[in-house]
């Protein structure tokens, strides 16, 4: 559920009118609802309550300084893929003691940043990372925590570019290399091998895939406690889907209900790192139409938003509802069908292909929703577009959490040589 609702005949925000936020910060917009943000949180953290686990928010998912804020102050630790979000964590006030690092491509200087910073876990992926982890905390005459992601060979089935525990996928280590880390454990003095992490895609909505994949770690836990590791922590990742559509996913709820017994007196901690599921539906982009071209074969609503400002419908096909901000007064009118497409010179710039949508007008507002995971995340400045500004409604108020990006923006760190001066 979201708190995005159609008050009065207009698209509500909380209690403001998201009419007023995008005359006031202009479009495209990202607008984020904190009581979303913060209800999906709670959820995930009531379900899984009686264990008490390291809830650590997905920031790849959105990193907004004030979104990650929001979920700090409630308890989540943090979830990073770089150096740049392990900053960002810090800087929101993030315990480091609730900061667990994934990514397969950690570079040594990264390494040592994050040791040097205390941080709970790192997720190794390879047997090499691991190594260059040991070299770094002998150096620093330290110990580090370390999950090694167990690639469980499971099919999410999910879209392909968001998979990542398939036997073809670059993620994870397989089984026997996961029991022969484990079992050499004495070679690397400077970890402390303490858990397994698992991590199998994004956007699943049903749960034969999770507990496939939990069941082959449970299982290779178990091997590698029998050859002597001491193995304290579980990471199931996350990966829990959310409505765009007509997705039917599972709730907190009822994940839960599933995973919990399967731990029951294993003696195993549990760390989650959902992203999409708490942000996903927290966010939408507002989008102005600018012109409405009929071409015979198609009708055009091209707006000011491009595959820039949300890539995932060009990048994954990815569906997302597309609404009225503010349906005109009395419209009776039947819908038309419309591909709503933004200014970007390429073909796929496309958020919607033959939409049903009440019969549209230059200046009028689209909301896309479900835009608040991986919307402004994966943004750029591709065609020379400043970056769209992003605000956060709490109740009645409406808060400036990024603003718009300015022409300086874009050539700030550019130089010409004297050569072509």
């Amino acid at each position: 559920m979201h708190d995005f609702r159609v008050r009065d005949g207009q698209l509500h925000c909380e209690a403001v009118p998201v009419l007023e936020a995008a005359e006031r910060f202009g479009t495209p917009l990202y607008l984020y609802s904190h009581h979303t943000l913060i209800d999906h949180f709670r959820k995930l953290r009531a379900a899984f309550a009686p264990v008490t686990p390291l809830i650590c928010f997905a920031m790849k998912a959105n990193s907004n300084l004030a979104i990650c804020r929001a979920l700090i102050r409630e308890g989540a630790g943090a979830d990073i893929v770089s150096v740049g979000e392990l900053r960002k964590a810090l800087l929101v006030g993030a315990p480091p003691s609730r900061i667990v690092y994934a990514s397969v491509g950690k570079t040594a200087a990264e390494i040592t940043a994050a040791v040097r910073a205390g941080i709970f876990c790192f997720n190794v992926e390879s047997a090499p990372e691991l190594e260059q982890i040991d070299l770094a905390c002998r150096r620093l005459k330290t110990r580090q925590r370390v999950s090694l992601r167990l690639n469980p060979n499971v099919d999410p089935h999910t879209h392909t570019f968001i998979s990542t525990g398939r036997g073809t996928d670059k993620f994870g280590l397989d089984e026997a290399t996961v029991l022969r880390l484990f079992a050499d454990s004495a070679r690397y003095a400077g970890v402390d091998l303490a858990g397994v992490h698992i991590h199998i895609g994004s956007q699943i909505t049903a749960p034969g895939p999770f507990l496939a994949a939990l069941h082959k770690a449970l299982t290779v836990i178990r091997r590698a406690n029998r050859r002597g590791a001491r193995i304290r922590w579980l990471n199931l990742g996350g990966g829990l889907g959310i409505v765009y559509h007509r997705e039917k996913p599972q709730t907190a709820a009822a994940f839960a209900k599933v995973v919990l017994p399967l731990l029951k007196g294993r003696g195993l901690r549990l760390i989650l790192e959902p992203g999409r599921f708490i942000v996903g539906n927290s966010g939408i982009l507002v989008t102005r139409v600018v012109y409405i071209k009929d071409t015979g074969a198609k009708r055009f609503a091209i707006v000011d938003a491009g595959m820039n400002d949300l890539l995932r419908p060009t990048l994954y096909g990815a569906y997302h509802d597309i609404v009225p901000v503010a349906p005109k007064p009395g419209q009776t009118a039947k819908t038309q069908r419309y591909d709503v497409v933004g200014p970007i010179c390429e073909s796929g710039d496309r958020f919607a292909a033959d939409r049903p949508l009440p019969p549209l007008a230059p200046g009028d507002l689209l909301a896309v929703m479900g835009a608040g995971a991986y919307g402004f995340a994966m943004a750029s400045n591709y065609n020379a577009r400043p970056r769209a500004a992003e605000a956060l409604v709490m109740g009645r108020r409406i808060h400036l959490v990024r603003r718009r990006e300015t022409f300086q923006d874009l050539v700030r760190g550019e130089r010409i040589p004297a050569a072509l001066r």
